[in-house]
Protein backbone atom coordinates (compact mmCIF):
# COMPACT_ATOMS: atom_id res chain seq x y z
CA UNK A 1 0.00 0.00 0.00
CA UNK A 2 2.80 2.25 0.92
CA UNK A 3 4.85 2.12 -2.16
CA UNK A 4 1.34 2.19 -4.29
CA UNK A 5 0.66 5.43 -2.78
CA UNK A 6 4.27 6.39 -3.69
CA UNK A 7 3.45 5.58 -7.25
CA UNK A 8 1.29 8.90 -7.02
CA UNK A 9 4.35 11.24 -6.02
CA UNK A 10 6.15 9.66 -8.57
CA UNK A 11 3.67 10.58 -11.45
CA UNK A 12 3.37 13.73 -9.50
CA UNK A 13 7.34 14.66 -9.95
CA UNK A 14 6.98 13.78 -13.79
CA UNK A 15 4.25 16.60 -14.48
CA UNK A 16 6.04 18.82 -12.64
CA UNK A 17 9.06 18.63 -14.66
CA UNK A 18 7.40 18.24 -17.85
CA UNK A 19 5.55 21.38 -17.04
CA UNK A 20 8.60 23.54 -16.75
CA UNK A 21 9.95 21.70 -19.97
CA UNK A 22 7.05 22.75 -22.13
CA UNK A 23 6.62 26.60 -20.94
CA UNK A 24 10.64 27.93 -21.61
CA UNK A 25 9.64 30.52 -23.72
CA UNK A 26 8.12 31.76 -20.40
CA UNK A 27 11.33 31.50 -18.74
CA UNK A 28 11.07 34.47 -16.25
CA UNK A 29 7.24 33.02 -15.32
CA UNK A 30 8.79 29.72 -14.94
CA UNK A 31 11.49 30.86 -12.56
CA UNK A 32 9.02 33.30 -10.99
CA UNK A 33 6.89 30.34 -9.96
CA UNK A 34 9.61 28.26 -8.96
CA UNK A 35 11.16 30.89 -6.60
CA UNK A 36 7.60 31.18 -5.08
CA UNK A 37 7.23 27.32 -4.44
CA UNK A 38 10.28 27.18 -3.23
CA UNK A 39 9.66 29.76 -0.79
CA UNK A 40 6.02 28.27 0.29
CA UNK A 41 7.49 24.94 0.57
CA UNK A 42 10.12 25.89 3.07
CA UNK A 43 7.80 28.34 5.27
CA UNK A 44 4.32 27.08 5.15
CA UNK A 45 5.44 22.75 5.05
CA UNK A 46 9.07 22.33 5.91
CA UNK A 47 9.85 24.55 8.49
CA UNK A 48 6.86 23.45 10.76
CA UNK A 49 7.25 20.43 10.55
CA UNK A 50 10.75 20.65 11.19
CA UNK A 51 9.88 22.69 14.74
CA UNK A 52 7.65 19.97 15.40
CA UNK A 53 9.81 17.12 15.20
CA UNK A 54 13.43 17.67 16.09
CA UNK A 55 13.49 17.94 19.71
CA UNK A 56 15.13 20.11 22.38
CA UNK A 57 16.90 23.73 22.02
CA UNK A 58 20.49 23.62 21.89
CA UNK A 59 21.46 26.44 23.48
CA UNK A 60 18.26 28.10 23.59
CA UNK A 61 17.67 27.59 19.93
CA UNK A 62 15.77 25.41 18.80
CA UNK A 63 18.05 22.63 16.70
CA UNK A 64 16.02 22.41 13.13
CA UNK A 65 16.44 26.36 13.28
CA UNK A 66 20.07 26.34 13.67
CA UNK A 67 20.54 22.88 11.02
CA UNK A 68 18.17 25.61 8.75
CA UNK A 69 20.86 28.34 9.24
CA UNK A 70 23.32 25.83 8.24
CA UNK A 71 22.11 24.51 5.49
CA UNK A 72 21.74 28.22 4.59
CA UNK A 73 25.29 28.62 4.75
CA UNK A 74 26.57 25.72 3.38
CA UNK A 75 24.60 26.00 0.43
CA UNK A 76 26.22 29.42 -0.12
CA UNK A 77 29.64 28.21 0.65
CA UNK A 78 29.45 24.99 -2.05
CA UNK A 79 28.32 27.81 -4.37
CA UNK A 80 31.33 30.74 -3.75
CA UNK A 81 33.61 27.87 -3.98
CA UNK A 82 31.98 26.35 -7.15
CA UNK A 83 32.09 29.78 -8.68
CA UNK A 84 35.65 30.54 -7.45
CA UNK A 85 36.38 27.30 -9.08
CA UNK A 86 35.39 28.07 -12.63
CA UNK A 87 36.29 31.10 -12.56
CA UNK A 88 39.54 30.29 -12.38
CA UNK A 89 39.58 27.91 -15.05
CA UNK A 90 38.17 31.02 -17.17
CA UNK A 91 34.34 29.26 -16.85
CA UNK A 92 31.23 31.09 -16.27
CA UNK A 93 30.17 32.00 -12.90
CA UNK A 94 26.70 30.00 -12.60
CA UNK A 95 28.83 26.87 -12.74
CA UNK A 96 26.94 23.91 -13.99
CA UNK A 97 28.08 21.48 -10.69
CA UNK A 98 25.87 24.14 -8.49
CA UNK A 99 22.90 23.00 -10.55
CA UNK A 100 23.76 19.22 -10.39
CA UNK A 101 24.58 19.71 -6.48
CA UNK A 102 21.15 21.45 -5.78
CA UNK A 103 18.79 19.13 -8.12
CA UNK A 104 21.06 16.08 -5.81
CA UNK A 105 19.57 17.91 -2.81
CA UNK A 106 16.06 17.57 -4.63
CA UNK A 107 16.44 14.59 -5.13
CA UNK A 108 17.49 13.77 -1.39
CA UNK A 109 14.38 15.36 -0.28
CA UNK A 110 12.54 13.32 -2.83
CA UNK A 111 13.60 10.17 -0.61
CA UNK A 112 12.65 11.77 2.70
CA UNK A 113 9.24 12.48 1.68
CA UNK A 114 8.55 8.38 0.70
CA UNK A 115 10.26 7.93 4.09
CA UNK A 116 7.74 10.28 5.72
CA UNK A 117 5.33 8.74 3.95
CA UNK A 118 5.92 5.20 4.96
CA UNK A 119 6.60 5.79 8.63
CA UNK A 120 3.33 7.70 8.68
CA UNK A 121 1.65 4.46 7.85
CA UNK A 122 3.19 2.83 10.16
CA UNK A 123 1.65 5.07 12.70
CA UNK A 124 -1.72 4.79 11.23
CA UNK A 125 -3.69 4.51 8.03
CA UNK A 126 -5.48 8.34 8.75
CA UNK A 127 -2.23 9.34 9.35
CA UNK A 128 -0.89 8.26 6.14
CA UNK A 129 -2.89 9.36 4.13
CA UNK A 130 -2.93 13.02 5.17
CA UNK A 131 0.82 12.86 4.71
CA UNK A 132 0.58 10.71 1.43
CA UNK A 133 -1.60 14.30 -0.02
CA UNK A 134 0.67 16.57 1.26
CA UNK A 135 3.74 14.70 -0.30
CA UNK A 136 2.15 13.79 -3.62
CA UNK A 137 0.41 17.45 -3.64
CA UNK A 138 4.10 19.64 -3.49
CA UNK A 139 5.91 16.88 -5.09
CA UNK A 140 4.49 18.47 -8.42
CA UNK A 141 6.58 21.76 -7.41
CA UNK A 142 10.03 19.21 -6.28
CA UNK A 143 9.50 17.97 -10.10
CA UNK A 144 9.22 21.60 -11.51
CA UNK A 145 12.09 22.95 -9.55
CA UNK A 146 14.53 20.29 -9.93
CA UNK A 147 14.09 20.69 -13.59
CA UNK A 148 14.54 24.28 -13.32
CA UNK A 149 17.22 24.28 -11.32
CA UNK A 150 19.36 22.01 -13.41
CA UNK A 151 18.79 23.52 -16.67
CA UNK A 152 19.23 27.12 -14.61
CA UNK A 153 22.98 26.73 -14.07
CA UNK A 154 23.77 25.30 -17.90
CA UNK A 155 23.47 21.86 -17.59
CA UNK A 156 22.16 19.76 -21.04
CA UNK A 157 19.02 19.20 -21.01
CA UNK A 158 19.54 15.15 -20.56
CA UNK A 159 21.12 16.35 -17.31
CA UNK A 160 18.44 17.76 -16.63
CA UNK A 161 15.67 15.17 -17.69
CA UNK A 162 18.12 12.44 -15.51
CA UNK A 163 17.78 14.30 -12.43
CA UNK A 164 14.21 14.73 -12.87
CA UNK A 165 13.51 10.67 -13.41
CA UNK A 166 15.68 10.07 -10.28
CA UNK A 167 13.44 12.84 -8.41
CA UNK A 168 10.42 10.77 -9.60
CA UNK A 169 11.99 7.45 -8.04
CA UNK A 170 13.16 8.64 -4.82
CA UNK A 171 9.64 8.41 -2.96
CA UNK A 172 9.14 5.41 -3.95
CA UNK A 173 12.65 4.36 -3.19
CA UNK A 174 12.01 5.76 0.44
CA UNK A 175 8.89 4.34 0.95
CA UNK A 176 9.80 0.81 0.03
CA UNK A 177 12.88 1.27 2.31
CA UNK A 178 10.45 1.71 5.52
CA UNK A 179 8.82 -1.84 5.12
CA UNK A 180 12.88 -2.65 6.88
CA UNK A 181 12.98 0.16 9.65
CA UNK A 182 11.82 2.51 11.79
CA UNK A 183 12.83 6.45 11.56
CA UNK A 184 13.53 8.45 14.50
CA UNK A 185 10.80 11.38 14.71
CA UNK A 186 13.93 14.05 15.92
CA UNK A 187 16.18 12.29 13.21
CA UNK A 188 13.14 13.68 10.51
CA UNK A 189 13.32 16.75 11.83
CA UNK A 190 16.69 17.96 11.76
CA UNK A 191 16.98 16.93 8.18
CA UNK A 192 13.59 18.88 7.16
CA UNK A 193 15.36 21.91 8.92
CA UNK A 194 18.64 21.67 7.12
CA UNK A 195 16.91 21.30 3.48
CA UNK A 196 14.52 24.03 4.28
CA UNK A 197 18.10 26.36 4.69
CA UNK A 198 19.36 24.82 0.96
CA UNK A 199 16.22 25.32 -0.29
CA UNK A 200 15.66 28.95 0.82
CA UNK A 201 19.32 30.18 -0.28
CA UNK A 202 18.46 28.40 -3.96
CA UNK A 203 15.08 30.26 -3.87
CA UNK A 204 16.22 33.79 -2.28
CA UNK A 205 19.89 34.42 -4.02
CA UNK A 206 19.53 32.57 -7.32
CA UNK A 207 15.88 31.69 -8.87
CA UNK A 208 13.90 35.18 -7.69
CA UNK A 209 16.68 37.31 -8.59
CA UNK A 210 17.50 35.35 -11.99
CA UNK A 211 13.32 35.85 -12.21
CA UNK A 212 13.63 39.79 -12.46
CA UNK A 213 17.03 40.05 -13.93
CA UNK A 214 16.68 40.06 -18.08
CA UNK A 215 12.51 40.68 -17.85
CA UNK A 216 11.41 42.29 -15.15
CA UNK A 217 7.95 42.51 -14.83
CA UNK A 218 4.52 42.96 -12.76
CA UNK A 219 3.36 39.30 -13.65
CA UNK A 220 6.60 37.44 -12.69
CA UNK A 221 6.08 39.08 -9.24
CA UNK A 222 2.43 37.43 -9.73
CA UNK A 223 3.40 34.09 -10.22
CA UNK A 224 5.72 34.16 -7.24
CA UNK A 225 2.71 34.79 -4.96
CA UNK A 226 1.01 32.36 -6.65
CA UNK A 227 3.60 29.77 -6.28
CA UNK A 228 3.21 30.54 -2.01
CA UNK A 229 -0.46 30.89 -2.53
CA UNK A 230 -0.13 27.28 -4.15
CA UNK A 231 1.69 25.41 -1.31
CA UNK A 232 -0.48 27.24 1.47
CA UNK A 233 -3.74 25.76 0.08
CA UNK A 234 -1.80 22.17 0.02
CA UNK A 235 -0.95 22.23 3.42
CA UNK A 236 -4.43 23.43 4.35
CA UNK A 237 -5.90 21.03 2.88
CA UNK A 238 -3.73 18.18 4.19
CA UNK A 239 -4.44 19.40 7.75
Amino acid sequence: MVVVVALGAFLMTLVGGWTAQRVTDRRHLVLGLAGGLMLGVVGLDLLPEALDAAGDDIFGVPAALLLFVGGFLLAHLVERLLAVRSAAHGGDERAPQVGLTAAAAMVGHSLMDGIAIGAAFQVGAGMGAAVAIAVITHDFADGFNTYTITSLYGNEKRKAVAMLVADAFAPMVGAASTLLFTLPAELLGGYLGFFGGVLLYLAAAEILPEAHHEHPARSTLLFTVGGVAFIWLVVGLAQ
